[in-house]
């Protein structure tokens, strides 16, 4: 696919916080290409669903990627997560100029959801791109409740989101993803 013609690839999971991406790169009259990473999640069906269902509400493209790695991966932290999306994105798209954003944010313990992880990766992709990429994290120094009342606030649609990080036919509602719905009074289900 050529990208040449989009500004931002949005790393789009189809839960709140790429979704929130979506809207704030539109809002700044940017041009979005959401990209959906399969890396083996047990949940990768249920995130698609959504990521489709939110580029069809924003009129973007989205494109997909199937990471083949030798391990299913279900809830909690997995090292290396966003880097490898990051390296996937630079491998993926090796003539991209913009920006590519990840929807991480504040009050997450894990190194590759700082601003460190932000600053040590530009410095990577600023060598592989001669300085035509920049890395993005919007809400970085957001909270969670924070992102929801920009999505409230900004009509994202997050009944159409999905945030589960275990696999099953209705979310788990004891997993990271869905303790942080619950706690924002977020119904974890979406439309499918």
């Amino acid at each position: 696919m050529k990208v040449n013609h989009f500004d931002v690839i949005v790393l789009l999971s189809g839960g709140i916080d790429s979704s929130a991406c979506v809207n704030y790169y539109l809002s700044q009259k940017l041009k979005p290409l959401g990209l959906f990473i399969d890396y083996g999640q047990a949940v990768a069906k249920r995130e698609l669903s959504s990521a489709k269902q939110i580029s069809r509400h924003y009129k973007i493209k989205l494109d997909t990627l199937k990471i083949l790695l030798d391990r299913k991966f279900g809830d909690g932290e997995i090292k290396g997560r966003n880097a490898l999306f990051l390296f996937a994105v630079l491998t993926k798209y090796t003539d991209f100029t913009g920006i590519v954003s990840l929807g991480i944010h504040a009050g997450v313990s894990f190194y590759d959801t700082t601003e460190q992880f932000i600053v040590d990766m530009q410095k990577t992709f600023t060598s592989y791109s001669d300085g035509k990429i920049k890395l993005d994290a919007p809400f970085l120094k957001w909270n969670k409740p924070m992102i929801y009342q920009y999505c409230i606030d900004n009509h994202v649609p997050i009944q159409l989101t999905y945030s589960c990080e275990k696999s099953g036919k209705k979310p788990c509602g004891s997993c990271n993803s869905c303790l942080d719905r619950s706690k924002l009074n977020v119904s974890t289900m979406h439309k499918v």
